[in-house]
């Protein structure tokens, strides 16, 4: 009996390695959880264009592109974590750090420097290092992602304020500030940055070994692990990214605000965070992915921006925002609720 049940374990463990390698975890058709947050994008865009009008000027759509450049930016990064079923909490210290350093590494009114795009490249690098260091403590320690990640925050947030000069360092580089600045057919360059990041990002989900094997660990973490699988690496690296483009969000709030701030990254890592859960990617991992993140990114910023238009009050808005992120685990995890696993 032992030996069959062995047996059969290897084959199993055989047949989902194959199965990962070629990618047939996709699913052959889109199905009703991926049009559904479609269709709530779809009727609330319907709905404030009718409760007002000026919601579809083209003042409030530029303003409504305008919004979602930075919590695109970050939600794409943090979906390669969620996807594998951890977490990455240290987005708005990975922010603060980024954004008071590059305030004082380019031109500015506190220090003489002037390191232009070397000076950008630094502060992604930032990032980048952040992700990095919790991915490695994350893996080698053996510790849950929330308690390392969330540790890594204030790591951030504490040295922001260690290297804040004591009032805010404005940021005097040109090109740098025209790049929240200028616009392109009637958007800042920051929303085709966001864009294209998004793109780039969809790429390596949909057509690589590396974005399979995320949904892979997600789904049966154990398995990969028994095909042989470096599972570590893969952690690692989906952390690192989500650092690297934490860093770029900090850059764009900073060429936003022309000032280096430590609260830059305020109000940044839970809509984040909101927008993958709505959009419908399970926070126990694989299954999601980032076309869900976008519409999930797409359905907070419209419904914020609707409700502002109408004059709802703040307050009513939160409470609203929270309804919908309820629903949304709801009906994302509804045909699995017999069988949920918790956050790793």
């Amino acid at each position: 009996m032992t030996v069959k049940a062995e047996s059969t374990g290897r084959q199993a463990v055989v047949e989902a390695s194959r199965r990962w390698r070629e990618g047939r975890l996709r699913s052959p058709h889109i199905s009703a959880d991926t049009l559904a947050p479609a269709a709530i994008l779809l009727a609330l865009a319907i709905g404030f264009a009718i409760a007002a009008p000026q919601f579809l000027s083209v003042s409030n759509l530029r303003t409504l592109g305008d919004s979602t450049a930075i919590p695109l930016t970050v939600a794409t990064g943090l979906t390669f974590v969620i996807l594998m079923g951890s977490i990455d909490l240290s987005t708005q210290g990975v922010i603060a750090t980024v954004s008071v350093s590059v305030s004082l590494l380019l031109a500015n009114t506190t220090n003489g420097n002037d390191l232009g795009w070397l000076g950008v490249a630094a502060g992604a690098g930032l990032g980048m290092l952040f992700g990095f260091a919790s991915g490695v403590i994350y893996t080698k320690a053996r510790l849950p992602s929330l308690i390392v990640t969330l540790g890594m925050w204030f790591v951030g947030l504490g040295i922001g304020t260690y290297l804040f000069p004591g009032e805010e360092s404005l940021v005097r580089d040109g090109a740098f500030r025209n790049w929240a600045l200028d616009r392109w057919w009637g958007l800042e360059r920051l929303d085709y940055v966001a864009v294209l990041i998004f793109l780039l990002a969809l790429v390596v989900s949909k057509a690589t070994v590396f974005g399979r094997m995320l949904l892979a660990i997600g789904g049966a973490e154990g398995l990969v692990r028994l095909a042989g699988v470096k599972v570590d690496r893969f952690k690692i690296a989906a952390f690192t990214i989500s650092g690297t483009l934490a860093g770029v969000a900090g850059l764009m709030a900073t060429a936003q605000l022309g000032v280096g701030r430590v609260d830059a990254g305020n109000n940044t890592l839970f809509p984040a965070i909101s927008a993958i859960v709505v959009g419908g990617t399970l926070l126990s991992g694989g299954r999601g992915g980032l076309i869900r993140t976008f519409l999930g990114v797409l359905i907070l910023s419209v419904l914020q921006d609707g409700m502002i238009l109408v004059g709802v009050s703040p307050y009513i808005q939160e409470a609203f925002i929270g309804a919908l992120i309820v629903f949304g685990v709801a009906a994302a995890t509804w045909k699995q609720r017999d069988r949920l696993r918790v956050v790793k």
